[in-house]
C-alpha cells in the first residue's frame, strides 16, 4: 500500500468513526505497520497480514475508542498482544502514559523493540511481561485512569479482573464484538459493584464489522 492510499484510508476511516488525528500521526502509523509485518514474519503476532485489514482491524479498531480515553492521563492495555489498542492510542494522544502487559514473552519483546524505534513517538510507553491476575503491585503494574482490553477475555471475567488496576475515578473499558444490550451490561456491572458509564455500538468503516465499546466505573 503506497503512502497516499494509506493516508486516504486512515483519513476516511477516522472521519467515519468520528475521531481526529494530528497530521503527523498517519505516517507514524504506516511505519508501525511496516514494523509489525516485518516482525510477524518471525514471531507470531497477528493472523491478520493483509495491509488493508491491518489498517482497519488493528489501527482503526484501536483508534475507534479514542472517545473513551479522552481526558485520561494513563492507560493500561491488558493482554496487549501486538500492541492494540495501546500503540495507536499513544500515537494519537502523545500525552497518554501507556503501559501494555502480555503474558507472552515474544510479544512483549516486539513491543519493547518497537517502542525504541526512533520517530514513532512512543517514548515513555512501557511493555511488561507478566500475567495480569489482579495484583498490580506484585506484578509491577500501575493503576491507570483507563484499563482497557480488546478480545482478551469474556466480559464477566474482564469485569472481575480489571477494577484491581483502576486509579481513583478511573474507568474499565471493554472492547467488544457484537453489541450487548445495556440492561445486560448494567446487570453484569452491578454484580461486581460497578456501574455502566457508557455503551456505544458502531461498525468498522470498510468491512462493516460490528463493534461495541463499554465503559464501567466503581460505584
Amino acid at each position: 500500500m503506497d503512502n497516499a492510499r494509506f493516508a486516504d484510508q486512515i483519513q476516511q476511516g477516522c472521519k467515519a468513526l468520528g475521531v481526529e488525528l494530528g497530521e503527523d500521526v498517519t505516517p507514524r502509523l504506516q511505519r508501525l505497520m511496516g514494523e509489525l509485518l516485518k516482525w510477524n514474519a518471525k514471531v507470531n503476532l497477528t493472523a491478520i497480514t493483509a495491509e488493508e485489514e491491518v489498517l482497519e482491524k488493528h489501527f482503526l479498531d484501536s483508534l475507534a475508542v479514542l472517545p473513551e480515553v479522552e481526558g485520561a492521563g494513563s492507560v493500561l492495555d491488558v493482554g496487549a498482544g501486538a500492541g492494540f489498542p495501546g500503540l495507536p492510542l499513544k500515537m494519537a494522544r502523545p500525552s497518554l502514559a501507556v503501559t501494555m502487559v502480555d503474558a507472552v514473552g515474544k510479544k512483549v519483546g516486539y513491543l519493547k523493540a518497537v517502542i525504541a524505534v526512533a520517530g514513532l513517538g512512543l517514548t515513555g510507553t512501557k511493555a511488561v511481561h507478566t500475567r495480569a491476575e489482579g495484583k498490580p503491585e506484585a506484578e509491577g503494574l500501575p493503576r491507570a485512569d483507563r484499563v482497557i482490553a480488546r478480545a482478551f477475555m469474556d466480559l464477566p471475567d474482564w469485569l472481575d479482573l480489571a477494577p484491581a488496576y483502576l486509579a481513583e475515578g478511573g474507568h474499565v473499558v471493554a472492547m467488544l464484538g457484537k453489541a450487548q444490550g445495556e440492561d445486560e451490561l448494567r446487570a453484569q456491572a452491578e454484580k461486581r459493584g460497578l456501574k455502566l458509564v457508557s455503551a456505544r455500538a458502531y461498525r468498522l468503516p470498510f468491512s462493516g464489522a460490528e463493534r461495541q465499546v463499554a465503559s464501567f466505573a466503581k460505584q
